[in-house]
């Protein structure tokens, strides 16, 4: 592939040029170790990927670790236009070089307890080969024709599993009517019959019965294998990874959660419950106001921060703040370095590394201004970084997935309508500028790379990102409507879009201020004065919780987004005059309120019979006290004291004692 160094060194912004290797990985690899031994202390960024493992090998031989690998073969130069992608080898360069924060381990431990769950004689031989690496149990589903093994070194049981839960190193399944085998049988197997339900603690489940995945709704658990009975080539790497599945391992954490932020539930409530709808692998549950998320089980899909509406799930792998300057790198250095028209392929590392290469090697690779930008799972990727792309400078977005994962992909399907709507608000429509691509087939990818329409260029407006959700979207959305054709005031959003404003109907609003001890974003405030609700649009997240709570049913919600300063001030949605006590005039509560508890408690309530036992309700706390004191019924009063009985009270006249 043709590479020009000097020109690499002026894109990169380095003092001197660059110096081209031809055969580093073999006869130049002297190169690489001066290049690590001179330069201890600095990141080594190598251009090649295919050899990764034998540099990793002298770098860790040197005690150097901060190596890192860049893939401009497969990426750029190789292919039809891979001579007009200097600048885009020099942006993945760049990009290669930002730090990324990196995310916490967990550790999980395998001790090679292993169920085999299947039927007939290929379970057995499956169960029969694994037990010489791991701690077997076979449960069978079906038994017939099943050669009578000389020996068992494992349970086998003819029985169904009802229920499994757990994740590597910590599954337990529940097992009904376990019929054990009889070590009598002779030719064919038998089984001593029982109604009882056992449960067995596991480290690893090879489930190869065919019937619906016991975990993971079919998205998997770390070590359970869900396979396909007839697929012996499956079948085959599957026993070869789970027999190393022994010992301690280490799982990045995916998702961090902020329960001060949460609008997941108030005062027994629930308002927001995207992360809990959108789980596949239920890794995600309700507890009480707030969720519970389970970083054992989670395989870091994205989908809860994606459809998070405050920020209180953030995605960590990568972070936000690091995935849009990740972009923003990515596209300066780009468009700095002379390219045009850049469109960015957001991909899973896995899943779009290996077509992109695919393509490299046997088509006419990636053309020269499709940057790819590679992530482990595009389902977390929310509005907020596809709109900071686009203030980066981007024409269009095309993020690839899985063809398996097409049907789990309704929170990224909403993120990106979300942004589309945004951009047509915004007169940015020549053509669809985001498209989610669920796609295995080489040939379909690479024809929906290149019949990309060229679109109108949009200056850069970069802003610098940071950790929160909405602050991001918010500097996003503002820095993309400032470099837009067209300015809006308000775009209108779909339904359960994370922006909006809320109504209020005054004629039924009692003023009680329940959706103001509701709200978890402080979008709605009370007045410490008189009966008032105001609301800041800025801070509404559309969760439902004020609506769900309101007693009068008085509240309706509107998705939008506003980008006047309104949205920035408190706004007064419904007031009136604080009801007086009629003893001592003291403003005390709302008087909407306060009638409607009378009219409630009139003729109902025992406590509340009597004109004077309502009129208490029209005083402040410390006159309804004194009245209440005052009164008869008043529930605070003893009574008379009882008079203490003496023997003079109890024993006949002339059985009294004598009195001194």
């Amino acid at each position: 592939m043709p590479l020009n160094g000097d020109k690499l060194s002026k894109d990169l912004g380095f003092a001197r040029a660059v110096e081209i290797h031809s055969n580093l990985c073999r006869a130049q690899l002297g190169k690489f170790v001066d290049a690590i031994t001179l330069n201890p202390d600095k990141k080594t960024i190598v251009a090649c990927t295919q050899e990764s493992p034998m540099f990793q090998e002298l770098a860790d031989q040197s005690g150097i670790s901060d190596l890192t690998f860049v893939n401009i073969r497969e990426t750029a130069g190789w292919g039809k236009s891979g001579g007009k992608a200097s600048a885009k080898i020099a942006a993945l360069i760049a990009e290669a070089a930002y730090e990324v924060e990196p995310t916490g381990l967990i550790s999980e431990v395998s001790n090679g307890a292993c169920i085999v769950y299947g039927a007939g004689q290929q379970a057995m031989d499956i169960a029969s080969k694994l037990s010489e690496r791991l701690s077997m149990v076979l449960v069978l589903t079906n038994a017939t024709e099943v050669l009578v093994p000389s020996s068992t070194d494992f349970p086998v049981y003819l029985s169904s599993i009802s229920k499994a839960s757990g994740t590597i190193g910590r599954f337990e399944i529940t097992i009904e009517n376990q019929a054990v085998l009889k070590p009598s049988s002779k030719s064919h197997l038998e089984f001593q019959n029982s109604e009882s339900r056992a449960h067995i603690e596991c480290d690893l489940i090879f489930d190869l019965s065919g019937g619906n995945p016991l975990l993971g709704g079919g998205h998997g658990r770390d070590g359970y294998y869900c396979l396909d009975p007839n697929d012996p080539l499956k079948l085959s790497d599957a026993m070869f990874e789970i027999v190393d599945l022994v010992g301690e391992f280490e799982k990045p954490i995916f998702v961090s959660y902020d329960s001060s932020i949460c609008a997941h539930g108030r005062n027994g409530k629930i308002g927001c419950s995207n992360c809990i709808d959108h789980c596949p692998t239920s890794a995600i549950t309700s507890e009480g106001e707030n969720i519970l998320v389970n970083k054992e089980i989670c395989d870091g899909c994205g989908h809860c921060s994606s459809g998070c509406p405050t920020g209180a799930i953030s995605y960590l792998y990568p972070g936000r703040l690091d995935l849009v300057r990740r972009s923003q790198t990515l596209l300066s250095t780009y468009l700095g370095a002379g390219g045009k028209n850049p469109t960015l392929l957001v991909h899973e590392t896995t899943h779009g590394g290996e077509l992109i290469s695919t393509m490299a090697r046997y088509g006419d690779g990636l053309p020269d201004n499709i940057l790819p930008l590679s992530v482990y799972s595009v389902a977390h990727i929310g509005h907020d970084a596809l709109t900071a792309f686009f203030t980066a400078g981007v024409q269009n977005v095309i993020v690839l997935a899985p063809l398996k994962k097409q049907n789990d992909m309704a929170s990224l399907n909403f993120q990106v309508d979300l942004t589309n709507t945004f951009l047509r608000a915004m007169k940015i429509e020549e053509s669809t500028r985001i498209q989610l691509v669920n796609e295995d087939d080489l040939d379909i990818v690479s024809s929906i790379l290149e019949d990309i329409p060229n679109a109108s260029m949009l200056a850069p407006n970069n802003f610098i990102p940071g950790k929160n959700k909405r602050e991001n979207g918010r500097l996003a959305l503002t820095n993309l409507v400032a470099m837009a054709p067209y300015s809006p005031k308000t775009i209108e959003l779909p339904e359960n879009s994370p922006y909006g404003k809320i109504s209020i109907d005054t004629d039924k609003c009692t003023l009680c201020l329940a959706c103001v001890g509701a709200c978890p974003t402080g979008a709605l405030a009370d007045n410490e004065d008189r009966p008032q609700v105001s609301f800041t649009e800025y801070a509404c997240v559309q969760c439902g919780l004020c609506r769900n709570t309101c007693p009068e049913k008085a509240i309706s919600l509107k998705a939008r987004f506003n980008f006047d300063n309104s949205a920035m001030v408190p706004v007064v949605l419904n007031t009136e005059e604080p009801l007086e006590c009629t003893e001592c005039g003291k403003p005390f509560g709302s008087r909407l309120a306060i009638e409607k508890v009378i009219s409630i408690l009139q003729g109902k309530n025992p406590m509340f019979q009597t004109s004077q036992q309502l009129a208490m309700l029209k005083m402040c706390e410390n006159c309804r006290v004194v009245e209440m004191a005052k009164s008869r019924d008043d529930p605070m009063t003893l009574g008379t004291v009882p008079k203490v009985m003496t023997a003079d009270d109890i024993l006949p006249e002339d059985e009294q004692p004598t009195k001194h």
